[in-house]
């Protein structure tokens, strides 16, 4: 756009500048809408997301070593399995969905992580395929997940409980494990200490890029590292984990140190984002950690030492949670959604959910309109304590409603142009008490419906 040059003088300056600060978010969305999309790695017919974040550098994690492969689970050519390898006495706890048909892979794991059977001490593999989440298969796929673990700690002479495993793909198809077992050879002679990118590609269904995050941090004086890699696109919504994610740190920390930490982190972080209300059978979230920083051993939950490892798992945490979101299945807009006064933080989290797991609030932010009345909906349908006339909602600095009305100094075309950024926050007063919670979700777009409406075929 050409425009004229600015007056001599401040007051030409600051009007130049206030006419570029009020364009930025038009011109923003022009170059998202105007920029060609590449096609997602490995996914033939998906385009990356315009929300997509690249993959960060992660150094080696003192450790553990990875190799990927593809086992054949997709007929298109990409990498499918992924292992990773610890040393001994490596530790280890996880989350898994509340899901009430709960895949093979998931019932292994908690099996083996229950505190009668060594709780966590000693893993020393993981393996993930995609493609096929052996969920909704009986006694066959059991079978089939305790055939893999023992093939698995035959490679690597351990124990079968010493093996944790994740899938993720088609429900109700048993897993072939013969496809992991055949590769498992080449898996070995090709295990490195740096291959997160290709483990972070060999996890991937629906998404359109690999999520990782990393993090440093001290215990005791002593530098320690933390990296992870998440996998999600759909079938996302708060109930643990919601998706496969896989952290790692050079750290040692017991395992009820790490189940502590785990549990407490997820709430906020994969516990509070949300792409279309639905809980996976295999979710998956497992904390690993090597013990090979030369940081001392913490073995107490109360431990002062754990500070700034706690802080530092918290950002990979919700780094990884937010890449999810932002790879939600056709997503133009990542939101978030924060609700305060609310009686408690448990009903404030409710409050904030029922908003961004509303199809016509996330329609409606899809189409950049700021229907603030579906807002007011989603709120009301809740049995959550909330007072009408004290209901206030903003959509970032701009007021739409203030005091169970609209906002008398409601300006249309401010709203409308805050609604093209890519980033949205938008926050609801409910006026019943003191509480807040921070929800964090994704537009819902046509793209959604044709993703998963060609999902199988």
């Amino acid at each position: 756009m050409n425009r004229p040059p600015a007056k001599s003088g401040s007051t030409g300056q600051m009007i130049e500048s206030a006419i570029e600060k009020a364009l930025d978010p038009l011109a923003s969305a022009l170059k998202r809408a105007t920029q060609p999309s590449k096609p997602a790695p490995g996914k033939p017919g998906l385009m990356i997301s315009p929300l997509a974040v690249p993959f960060p550098a992660i150094p080696p994690i003192r450790g553990v070593e990875i190799a990927t492969a593809r086992a054949g689970f997709y007929k298109h050519e990409r990498d499918d399995l992924v292992v990773f390898h610890f040393p001994e006495g490596a530790a280890c706890a996880g989350v898994f969905t509340r899901h009430k048909v709960g895949s093979a892979p998931v019932d292994w794991c908690k099996r083996q992580l229950e505190a009668d059977r060594g709780g966590g001490e000693g893993v020393k593999a993981l393996v993930v395929n995609a493609g096929c989440a052996n969920a909704f298969t009986g006694k066959a796929g059991a079978d089939a997940a305790r055939r893999t673990a023992a093939e698995v700690a035959k490679r690597f002479d351990c124990r079968q409980r010493d093996v944790m495993l994740a899938s993720t793909g088609v429900i109700g198809v048993v897993l072939d494990e013969t496809k992991i077992t055949a590769r498992l050879p080449d898996i070995k002679a090709g295990l490195k200490v740096d291959n997160w990118t290709q483990a972070g590609l060999g996890i991937m269904t629906t998404d359109t890029f690999p999520k990782g995050s990393y993090a440093e941090c001290e215990i005791d004086g002593v530098k320690v590292r933390i990296a992870g890699i998440a996998k999600g696109s759909g079938m996302i919504a708060p109930d643990m984990a919601t998706m496969l994610a896989f952290i790692v740190t050079d750290a040692d920390i017991a395992p009820p140190v790490l189940k502590a930490l785990l549990n407490l982190h997820v709430r906020t972080t994969f516990n509070s984002v949300t792409v279309d209300g639905d809980t996976s059978t295999n979710d998956t979230a497992l904390l690993f950690a090597t013990g090979a920083s030369g940081a001392p051993r913490i073995g107490r939950v109360g431990d002062r030492r754990l500070k700034d490892f706690s802080a530092a798992l918290d950002r990979v945490m919700l780094d990884l949670a937010h890449q999810l979101v932002k790879d939600g299945e056709g997503a133009t807009k990542f939101v978030r959604i924060t609700v305060d006064g609310a009686a408690s933080p448990a009903s404030a989290r409710k409050l904030a959910k029922s908003i961004a797991d509303s199809p016509l609030v996330k329609t409606a932010i899809a189409g950049e309109d700021a229907n603030w009345g579906r807002i007011v909906m989603a709120v009301g349908k809740t049995e959550e304590a909330v007072d009408r006339d004290r209901l206030a909602i903003h959509f970032g600095p701009h007021v739409a409603a203030v005091d169970g009305a609209p906002s008398p100094t409601y300006d249309e075309a401010q709203m409308s142009a805050y609604m093209k950024n890519a980033e949205i926050d938008i926050t609801v007063h409910v006026g019943s008490g003191r509480a807040s919670a921070t929800v964090w979700t994704c537009d819902l777009t046509k793209r959604y419906i044709e993703i998963n409406g060609d999902y199988r075929s």
